[in-house]
């Protein structure tokens, strides 16, 4: 199958952007990109590669507001709680509502971590690339739940739908289930140094967590990090989602191991955790890409909400208008994504021989419109709404207009009513 698309801008990430261009394709894969214009052309828009979404939960699309304005630990009660009412069918239309927000948004690709595996059949049936980070719960270091929940999900695996293994984090989870894991062979993500609600329990089992004691396992008498690298479990396969609250010390301990990050900045700053370093965790060298969470923390899987939070939240922290750049921004959630799901050789940007993932977006009616810089463009005056066409692999998975998800959505608002009931 061959395609080619154009706009007024190509932005390849890799490269300067190319005014007046097309990127066309075959069997899935780049082969051309350069100024001139294809049969299918769209004004006023401008071509990204397919955006990179590091760290979501798509089975909790429509989580949004649960527990808003709670403590850490009874924001998350409030959620098991919920997810308590919804059996595997309920569960599965929720992941497929979030498939589609995503393809919305201009994601192609995602690092899924799923509660019971069921974003990799959605990701399947409707043509996202991920990987999907089955997570584990245990004191121990049995992996049962992910050999029982990756065998339900096999027959929706490919070369586009990976499996990978989520030791949820440090407080959930033994240190040994950390090394069952990644004795497994898949890739391993994990949520690690996230508020000081957990810090505080890691430590000495003091906070606000005190009440959870009978659910997890014993304090480790250090934070996750340290924990992590005591045992050798801070490994170049491991994604740590959020790293908000880390000390010089354990900077350089992500980045001598070469673990990657998901930045996850409207999560980290509405659950009150704080403002990730991301200026020293990119000095450092750490791969960092760019996550939007789920509903359940922020409102939405809007990545360019999520490039605009994470401009104004380096700047603020850094007091520096220069922190944090468009272009540094846009390539955190395209190439820097890639690269911390180590997928960077086949995603990420608009480089020939890699995967024809593409977004097409319009700036038209846009404050950025005339466009002045694209990349600019893109990233602040970039939304949902102005997405054109999301391709994935050579295909198109979503075009502006089409009204074949509403069944989608109405059988995941329907899970929603029961959890509320």
């Amino acid at each position: 199958m061959t395609g080619a698309v154009s706009a007024d801008w190509v932005i390849p990430v890799d490269g300067p952007p190319l005014p007046n261009a097309f990127v066309a394709w075959q069997d899935g894969r780049i082969t051309e990109l350069g100024e001139g214009r294809a049969e299918e052309h769209h004004a006023g828009a401008v071509i990204l590669p397919g955006l990179v979404n590091a760290h979501s939960h798509l089975e909790y699309a429509v989580y949004a507001g649960f527990g808003d304005g709670l403590p850490f630990g009874d924001w998350l009660l409030v959620h098991i709680e919920r997810k308590r009412k919804l059996d595997l069918a309920g569960m599965e239309a929720i992941a497929r509502a979030g498939v589609v927000e995503c393809l919305a948004s201009g994601i192609t690709t995602v690092g899924d971590c799923s509660f019971t595996g069921v974003s990799a059949p959605a990701c399947d049936e409707l043509g996202l690339r991920a990987i999907v980070y089955l997570e584990v719960f245990s004191r121990d270091g049995h992996t049962a739940r992910f050999e029982e929940n990756r065998a339900r999900i096999a027959g929706s695996l490919s070369d586009r739908v990976r499996v990978g293994v989520s030791p949820h984090a440090p407080y959930t989870c033994g240190l040994d289930l950390y090394g069952a894991c990644f004795d497994l062979g898949v890739p391993v993500a994990t949520h690690l140094n996230e508020s000081r609600d957990e810090l505080a329990w890691l430590a000495s089992g003091s906070g606000p967590w005190q009440p959870l004691a009978d659910w997890l396992p014993a304090p480790l008498g250090r934070s996750g990090v340290r924990a992590l690298a005591d045992e050798g479990l801070l490994r170049p396969d491991l994604l740590a989602a959020h790293c908000v609250i880390v000390d010089d010390d354990e900077l350089a301990l992500l980045a001598e191991n070469d673990v990657a990050v998901a930045h996850c900045p409207r999560s980290n700053a509405l659950l009150g955790c704080g403002i990730a370093p991301l200026a020293e965790l990119r000095e450092a060298g750490i791969r960092v890409g760019l996550g939007t969470d789920s509903p359940a923390s922020t409102p939405s899987f809007d990545m360019f909400d999520e490039l605009r939070t994470a401009v104004a939240m380096a700047r603020a922290r850094e007091q520096r208008s220069a922190a944090l750049g468009a272009r540094e921004a846009l390539e955190l959630a395209t190439l820097g994504s890639a690269r911390a799901l180590r997928l960077d050789d086949e995603i990420g940007s608009l480089t020939p021989g890699k995967r024809a993932d593409l977004t097409v977006l319009s700036l038209a009616g846009s404050p950025y419109d005339p466009v002045e810089d694209p990349v600019v463009g893109a990233v602040f005056g970039g939304s949902p709404a102005g997405i054109v066409q999301t391709i994935v692999d050579g295909q198109t998975r979503y075009r502006q207009g089409e009204r074949a998800w509403q069944e989608v959505r109405s059988t995941a608002s329907a899970a929603r009513s029961r959890m509320l009931a």
